[in-house]
């Protein structure tokens, strides 16, 4: 599934694509088709994201709600759509640009009532500018939990994945299972920050990189990672390989059913 650094580049792309101006709004798959009538031909006004949630917003009509899942996928192109191919859920055009939605888990109009509940059920996203991850926080360290759930749990913290909640955590060297009520408010400070750091960057460049510059590629004359999530991370799908900071190998094992990894040694239990 995307991690929130995806959602909102795709937020940005399709706001240069098509905001400004009506769209036409169709579903050549059929299951979106009544739902589309109700925006097409209205302007986008604007594109936003939330977490792993995109939002089209019409004038003069209700938000379109995106959530990919799984096995969802957009496209765009130039000019004229092509013939429709495959199971495309939500096709958008306006003559000088297209787009296509393939296999969401989600897309559906929401009145602002509806909306408004959306948004209350996700925790913050560290790439809001305007949270500081105190809501968060609250729920953090009343819970038991392992900070590994809890951070990806999408009602306290909206966007990161397993990637960037794996990478913070051995960034601020802590094992994934440390529990919540173990998590002084200074070091969740640092941990909200360095999510807001890592996926600000994930935003720019389009994928995720999180070692610091003393442990890239050039800097310990190593072979780049090859990994079909591309950039250059500590322990996330290293299992075994050497730790880039003590050498300890990587450790993995099952934690609510993903798959956490983790130094030993970086990260070793206080």
């Amino acid at each position: 599934m995307p991690e929130g650094h995806t959602i909102h580049r795709l937020a940005e792309r399709h706001r240069k694509l098509f905001a400004g101006r009506p769209v036409a709004v169709s579903s050549p798959q059929g299951r979106f088709a009544a739902d589309a009538l109700r925006v097409d031909g209205r302007v986008l006004e604007d594109t936003s994201a939330h977490g792993k949630h995109l939002f089209h917003h019409y004038e003069d009509g209700p938000t379109i709600h995106v959530h990919l899942g799984l096995y969802g996928k957009f496209s765009d192109g130039d000019g004229q759509p092509p013939a429709p191919v495959g199971e495309i859920r939500m096709r958008m055009a306006n003559g000088e640009h297209w787009l296509d939605l393939r296999g969401p888990a989600a897309c559906e109009p929401l009145d602002p009532a509806q909306l408004d509940a959306l948004r209350a059920r996700l925790g913050p996203d560290p790439l809001d500018d305007g949270s500081d991850g105190g809501s968060a926080y609250r729920i953090i360290k009343d819970s038991s939990r392992p900070l590994m759930a809890l951070l990806m749990d999408q009602s306290v913290v909206a966007g990161a994945g397993l990637i960037y909640v794996t990478e913070s955590l051995f960034r601020a060297g802590l094992p994934p299972t440390t529990p919540g009520t173990k998590l002084s408010r200074r070091k969740w400070n640092e941990i909200w920050q360095d999510l807001r750091v890592l996926m600000r960057a994930g935003v720019a460049e389009g994928r995720i990189d999180t070692v610091h510059s003393a442990h890239t590629p050039e800097a310990m004359g190593r072979p780049p990672r090859v990994d079909r999530h591309g950039g250059e991370v500590y322990v996330y799908r290293r299992t075994g390989q050497p730790c880039l900071v003590c050498a300890t190998p990587v450790r993995t094992a099952q934690l609510n059913a993903r798959n956490a990894y983790w130094c030993p040694r970086c990260q070793k239990a206080r």
